[in-house]
């Protein structure tokens, strides 16, 4: 979902190329010549923990807002004990050959009976509303990814307007800068909208702050306890600033304005809420730093550490003076090989700005979400989107970006154990989701559901983080977690009656509904290809970390015998 959500952002399908090519001669920049009118055309910030999208729009700007720990639900796991009783008598029906009376025995003993996991939720989004402004021209919008910066420009009345926000890294606010060519023209109403039912939004005097707060939902059954508090401070150079009703502010004939937005919640971890969502956003607002021109320096700075490892260049020619969305509408039929280096940095941006050391790993939306229920909600989907998420992350470069999710195998490893025990093993594992809460159970139903293996796929980032790194201290803090993976398969396979190997059953091809003959009723079998090749992955790593582990060879011989043993 979240590279579905790239290249739609990217494609922001804004018609017309009336702006002067100077203004898009830097080669990292995406551009538009009108303002963003869906939220898949509006330009994404993030500093891992908050995300905005910015929509451009010079009467009416928006800010929509996110806060990576706004799940719906608090802690719980949606394990199913009927499943060990209920195994033998699946695989049998498999190996009979009745499948669909497998997978129909799998639904009730399986898969979850209560939650099928929670949703990644929105905070809302901060409204500008500006006077005098209902015609313009000359606008132009971007996203600089090599500076994590947007600019909206216009002319309005003979004033030109410019307008910049970034997600400060260092200081872990948004902040959005208002200026103009003309002193006394920025005039402007502030509030907060979202959509939750339960919410209260003030203005807080004497500071004439702007504050929402909120809590998340309840879903499936499981009490919604995550509460945030979104604070707006705003900073006005010339004009008043007044408050406008119980939850409006009023700027009026400024010069210059800076607003800065901070957002807090009572997440503390997968297992703990007990944080004050209030105090710490106000935290994150008292250690502003109130000089624009060294917080976005510093933001800059912080930011390129990551970002100018990596520089790809493929060449340039006229294509690249176009708007960006009317490249991704020609690039089929014209060349414009930077387009494919754009694409590809916009994929290294992406998870520098939703995936930061400390914080959680990029869900199926990165951080960003307008919704209650994001599509799929927002969930990590282990089955393959999760780790694609991520295999940019050593590759190019971005290692600490990786750790959030690594951290997130470390917290499933632990809710796992309850997965591998209700079918009677060792060890730990998970099926094809999860979420903020690491639960691991089976869900969406026996269609979906029945796939076990992803703890040998997490496995596989562990290893490639070693192999990447050769950092010894780093493999012996995860050497367990692949250990603990491979003791669910030596207790979990079983040996298929044809050929006497051993397989994993019940189980899916994920994602991939194959049809027999023109037909086929069911998707639950036994030792599919894919299964194959990850337990065959994760147990020849397992015994290559743990020759350099000084594991013991009983164990390691024992992981050899599977080897041998399983389908080539």
């Amino acid at each position: 979902m979240m590279k579905k959500w790239l290249l739609a952002c990217l494609a922001a399908a804004c018609i017309g190329s009336n702006v002067q090519a100077q203004q898009a001669d830097e080669t990292l920049k995406l551009w538009y010549d009108k303002p963003a009118d869906q939220w898949v055309e509006a330009l994404p910030l993030g500093n891992g923990r908050i995300g905005a999208m910015v929509f451009g729009d010079p009467a009416h700007e928006q800010f929509q807002l996110n806060e990576e720990t706004v799940w719906g639900g608090s802690p719980y796991n949606n394990t199913n004990p009927k499943a060990k009783d209920a195994l033998p008598r699946i695989r049998q029906l498999i190996f009979e050959g009745k499948n669909a009376e497998a997978q129909a025995l799998c639904g009730p003993t399986i898969c979850s009976q209560s939650a099928n996991g929670m949703p990644y939720q929105t905070v809302g989004t901060l409204h500008l509303d500006f006077d005098g402004i209902s015609n313009y021209n000359d606008y132009y919008r971007d996203l600089d990814i090599e500076k994590a910066v947007t600019t909206t420009r216009f002319t309005a009345n003979g004033v030109t307007y410019t307008r910049e926000a970034y997600t400060s890294f260092p200081d872990q606010i948004l902040v959005i800068r208002l200026t103009a060519s003309q002193k006394k023209s920025i005039s402007f109403t502030a509030k907060y909208t979202t959509p939750y039912k339960e919410n209260v939004v003030r203005c807080i005097s004497p500071r004439k702050e702007l504050q929402l707060n909120g809590k998340a939902n309840n879903h499936e059954g499981i009490e919604g306890k995550v509460e945030f508090t979104a604070l707006t401070r705003i900073e006005n150079s010339g004009g008043n600033l007044e408050v406008l009703s119980d939850s409006t502010l009023q700027v009026k004939n400024a010069n210059s304005v800076t607003l800065y937005v901070s957002i807090g919640t009572n997440f503390v971890n997968y297992k703990d809420v007990s944080g004050n969502a209030q105090a710490t956003a106000q935290k994150y607002l008292a250690n502003v730093n109130k000089n624009y021109t060294k917080s976005k320096a510093a933001h800059i700075n912080t930011y390129q550490k990551f970002f100018n490892r990596v520089s790809l260049d493929l060449g340039r020619n006229a294509q690249a003076n176009k708007p960006t969305d009317v490249r991704v509408k020609e690039f089929s039929s014209s060349f414009d090989p930077q387009m494919a280096a754009l694409y590809f940095q916009f994929g290294r941006y992406l998870l520098i700005c939703s995936s930061q050391p400390g914080g959680q790993a990029a869900n199926l939306q990165g951080i960003w979400n307008y919704q209650l229920r994001a599509p799929w909600d927002g969930k990590y989907t282990t089955d393959i989107n999760v780790e694609m998420n991520y295999w940019p992350a050593e590759s190019t470069s971005l290692p600490e970006m990786h750790e959030p999710f690594l951290q997130l195998v470390k917290e499933v490893a632990i809710q796992g154990r309850e997965s591998a025990a209700m079918y009677g093993c060792r060890g730990w594992t998970l099926h094809h989701n999860t979420d903020i809460w690491r639960s691991t159970g089976a869900v969406d139903g026996p269609g979906y559901g029945i796939w076990a293996t992803c703890n040998a796929w997490f496995c596989q980032h562990l290893w490639d983080r070693y192999l990447f790194s050769g950092d010894k201290n780093y493999l012996a803090e995860v050497y367990p977690l692949m250990r603990g993976a491979c003791e669910f398969y030596l207790d979990f396979l079983v040996r298929e009656p044809e050929n006497n190997w051993l397989v994993v059953a019940p189980s899916y091809s994920p994602e991939n509904r194959p049809v027999v003959n023109g037909k086929r009723d069911f998707v639950v079998v036994a030792g599919t290809t894919m299964d194959n090749q990850m337990v065959y992955d994760l147990f020849y790593n397992t015994i290559a970390a743990a020759g350099l582990m000084n594991e013991n060879t009983a164990f390691t011989d024992s992981l050899q015998t599977v080897v041998n043993n399983l389908a080539p």
